[in-house]
């Protein structure tokens, strides 16, 4: 569509890849931790949790826009504006996970597929609380609140999770299978729910 294509340099010019850089540059690290010291194994898993927790604290800020207001009344509905920027980041955050995954010994590698469907969830959850912050909020730069809400939502998680829910398990838990399955129920609900907040209030409110 040429309207898109009009409008993809534009937003590729706003998207934060500053942010995002330095939160992938951040989980790279932990990833290559994975490469050092003889705890490697037991260690390969919780660490590449973290590089995707860092990643996703950078993809808080995808829908940070100083011009939120001003773009506001542009024909251009918001929902559009919201898909092109997840678009844009999609392919750099396929990139680094590869990159991250890479960076794991093979020999003590997690199950790639079902990392990767941790992976994604923790990122629709990222991108999913920025739309809900710009919908519900005024806020031009809502990453940082963002940011800080996920950080805070993941130790909870895993300090008061119901262990009968459990998602945080390790590869030779017998429950992994049915974490992962539970995993796939927060990526779908998290997508629907994102889809849900990147659409226009019906009532705009009225700034004074």
């Amino acid at each position: 569509m040429p309207v898109n294509r009009q409008l993809l340099l534009p937003v590729h010019r706003t998207l934060p890849w500053g942010a995002v850089g330095a939160a992938g540059g951040a989980g790279l690290l932990l990833a290559a931790l994975t490469r050092t010291g003889e705890t490697a194994e037991q260690l390969s898993l919780p660490l590449l949790r973290a590089a995707v927790l860092a990643f996703a604290l950078g993809l808080v800020f995808l829908l940070d826009d100083p011009a939120r207001h001003t773009t506001a009344t542009v024909p251009t509905p918001r929902p559009l504006r919201i898909a092109l920027r997840t678009a844009l980041v999609v392919p750099a955050a396929a990139a680094w996970w590869t990159v991250a995954l890479l960076l794991v010994p093979p020999d003590v590698r997690p199950p790639v597929g079902d990392l990767t469907l941790e992976a994604g969830a923790a990122f629709a959850l990222a991108v999913t609380g920025a739309a809900a912050a710009v919908r519900f909020t005024e806020a031009t730069r809502p990453g940082l609140p963002v940011a800080a809400a996920l950080l805070t939502t993941a130790v909870l998680a895993l300090l008061l999770w119901p262990e009968r829910w459990a998602l945080f398990v390790p590869v030779e838990d017998e429950r992994w299978a049915a974490a992962h399955d539970r995993w796939g129920v927060v990526l779908a609900g998290t997508v629907i729910l994102g889809a849900w907040c990147a659409l226009e209030p019906v009532r705009r409110r009225i700034r004074l």
